[in-house]
């Protein structure tokens, strides 16, 4: 009788250590954020550009991702500057808030004024960009985001183009 309350112990004792379920074999390859917003712009050349952003965040690692933005702001003047960029993303997740800070690699198309011949350029220059914000969780799938980034254009007119653009917008989380 003690040898079998002895091995039934030892089974019951046993059985806290061995896993029922298997392993997951779907897990997912990272997080994606699809959104878009209202972009405004401090240029170095002429007025205040305003108009419209939309980007993307992959996040394959806890606090790393990878980040992809288009800009497009305008003047009362028709002088546009038109940006793609992608690059790295660091951030932190407090509650509801999700802070982060970017460095970003791309292209930037700037729409020059009319010259006195009537003819209008449009050039593009490589740029560097960094920038910080955060999002907010609204809901699950739903994030709103407030933006700031600072760019330098490289070789814009014999120095470069360094403007500072603000944007809010909101995406759409994909679960």
């Amino acid at each position: 009788m003690l040898t079998k309350v002895v091995v039934f112990l030892g089974l019951l004792g046993a059985a806290s250590t061995l896993s029922a379920q298997a392993t997951p074999t779907a897990t997912r390859a990272g997080d994606l954020k699809v959104g878009g917003g209202f972009s405004t712009a401090d240029s170095d050349y002429g007025n205040r550009f305003n108009g419209g952003a939309a980007y993307f965040d992959f996040d394959f690692l806890p606090h790393i991702g990878i980040t992809g933005e288009f800009h497009f702001v305008k003047d009362q003047n028709d002088l546009y500057e038109k940006t793609y960029e992608v690059g790295g993303r660091y951030f932190r997740e407090y509650h509801r808030f999700v802070p982060y800070g970017k460095i970003l690699y791309g292209r930037g198309v700037f729409n020059f004024p009319v010259n006195p011949d009537g003819f209008r350029a449009n050039l593009a220059y490589n740029l560097i960009a960094a920038g910080i914000g955060t999002d907010y969780k609204v809901k699950p799938y739903l994030y709103v985001r407030a933006d700031w980034e600072y760019q330098e254009w490289f070789g814009f007119q014999g120095s470069s183009l360094t403007p500072n653009i603000l944007t809010v917008g909101a995406a759409y989380h994909f679960r």
